[in-house]
């Protein structure tokens, strides 16, 4: 016997149960330099703010960092409307001398769904 599984609307933008996507999106700096910093030092940490200026909560679903060395933490609770959000960036820079740029994806419920922030910044 067949199963006919039927899903009304959009699986994606339902998900949170509110419909539509096109009403919560982020605003906030995307790309943060270190300048230069020492090996001897350790890891730096950078802290994006980001705020929710629709009217519905905002998901952030996942945030991917472009290499091993990068480690990015997140809120896993939906953030209110006219709520902030701070999403965290730590930079180890061991065994990595010279200029770096790295990429950080960050995938939500928001308008665009997706963007970038970057952190650059000179290891010496």
């Amino acid at each position: 016997m067949k199963q006919i599984v039927l899903f009304h609307g959009d699986p994606v933008s339902d998900r949170n149960g509110f419909g539509s996507e096109e009403s919560s999106y982020f605003r906030g700096t995307t790309s943060f330099d270190f300048g230069t910093i020492k090996e001897a030092d350790g890891k730096v940490s950078h802290t994006f703010e980001v705020s929710n200026t629709g009217d519905m909560p905002l998901v952030i679903t996942r945030v991917i960092a472009s290499c091993g060395c990068t480690t990015p933490e997140w809120p896993k609770e939906p953030v209110a409307p006219g709520k902030k959000a701070q999403i965290k960036v730590t930079f180890d820079p061991a065994g990595r001398p010279g200029p770096f740029t790295k990429t950080i994806s960050v995938y939500s419920n928001g308008k665009t769904g997706s963007f970038i922030m970057n952190i650059r910044g000179e290891v010496e």
